[in-house]
């Protein structure tokens, strides 16, 4: 029987179990996003001021595509992007800590690594997603109720640094704490917002963290490629569920029209969200094959990407994506399937259909915007 995906252990445990460890490799699910380069980020720079000893060193290994402003926010970090260095050699990987995942199928790109002997038993996890494979780390501090990886992380940091408070962290380190923070919250607006979420925010900004900074270097740097690509995708959506259900397909002849990169579709569903009714949006994304299906290559598969409003009435997408091998949160998940796209584009808003119906219509507002 396969082991729960929960904590086993505390914050604290895997501060002091990486105290003692001479080399860290950190990790993080494929395409990282701001939580995901913030949480790995400020963890390698509080080991790294942490560690004195001769030899001592923690570096974070990326698989790309990483976003455009990587370099400004992890500029003095140590860390290497897998598809120019390869994978970490084992005297690089004496320790391993995965953040903001625990879902093999998010760190295919490790593969080789994960499958190498008492890996298990070198790695740990800390994270906040909803589901994940618990035999993938011996070590596991799992917090779904954050709102992003950066939370406990951000506990993690000041443990390993031996300081009283997230406060007393360097500027260094609560700049990429913040900007996961954050970007998981869409910049403090989505639901998962708690009290705790804008109080470690704050001690963030005590703590040196540049939030107009941080805004201008992540979210206004769009290039152009982007802006038409949200315009193809925006031209092909399509209403489902008397207009609770938005579906915006992007084929590979989209992005080579825009000519714009794989990375460039984040946010594209929140957009759509700003719909009065439309309570869940789907990004659909082709996934070029690679090799010919016939003679062992991989089959067309179709990323997906969920988002549903918050409030009431809400959408749990996170139940769907699991339908579809996938998973996330309540309010964002993901998964893949393979088939064409108008066939996965059906069986994504059959999923939904129940979903949708066991919600409820969408907002009923009056003039004064108030739900009626």
């Amino acid at each position: 029987m396969s082991e729960a995906w929960s904590t086993n252990v505390s914050i604290a445990e895997i501060g002091d179990w990486l105290r003692g460890k001479p080399r860290v490799a950190v990790l993080t699910h494929g395409k990282p996003d701001g939580d995901a380069i913030g949480s790995t980020a400020a963890v390698v720079r509080a080991i790294n001021h942490a560690s004195h000893a001769p030899g001592h060193a923690a570096r974070a290994w990326y698989v790309g595509p990483v976003p455009g402003w990587v370099k400004s926010i992890a500029n003095g970090t140590a860390y290497r992007v897998v598809e120019d260095n390869g994978l970490p050699q084992k005297h690089e990987a004496e320790a391993v800590l995965i953040c903001d995942t625990g879902s093999r199928a998010q760190l295919e790109g490790y593969a080789d690594l994960l499958k190498t002997e008492g890996f298990a038993q070198r790695a740990a996890i800390v994270d906040h997603h909803l589901q994940g494979d618990a035999e993938l780390a011996e070590r596991r501090h799992v917090d779904s109720s954050a709102a992003a990886a950066c939370e406990p992380v951000a506990e993690l940091c000041a443990h390993i640094m031996g300081l009283a408070g997230v406060r007393e962290l360097p500027k260094d380190v609560a700049t990429p704490l913040y900007l996961g923070l954050a970007t998981d919250t869409g910049w403090f607006k989505h639901s998962n917002v708690r009290p705790r979420t804008l109080r470690l925010a704050a001690d963030l900004l005590e703590a040196g963290a540049d939030h107009a900074w941080l805004y201008r270097v992540v979210e206004q740097r769009d290039r152009v490629s982007r802006l038409r690509l949200l315009g193809r995708a925006f031209e092909k959506m399509t209403l489902h569920c008397d207009g609770r259900v938005a579906v915006l397909p992007l084929s590979i002849a989209d992005y080579h029209a825009a000519r714009a990169g794989p990375g460039e579709t984040g946010g594209f569903a929140d957009q759509v969200l700003n719909v009065a009714g439309v309570l869940v949006a789907v990004v659909l994304t082709e996934v070029e094959a690679k090799g010919d299906p016939a003679q062992g290559g991989e089959p067309a598969r179709v990323k997906l990407s969920f988002r549903s409003k918050s409030g009431r009435p809400a959408v749990d997408v996170n139940a769907v994506a699991q339908t579809f091998g996938g998973g996330g949160h309540a309010q964002a998940a993901g998964a893949r399937l393979e088939g064409a796209m108008d066939e996965v584009i059906a069986r994504v808003v059959a999923a939904l259909t129940p979903a949708v119906e066991e919600a409820g219509a969408g907002e009923d507002l009056n003039e004064n915007g108030v739900e009626s």
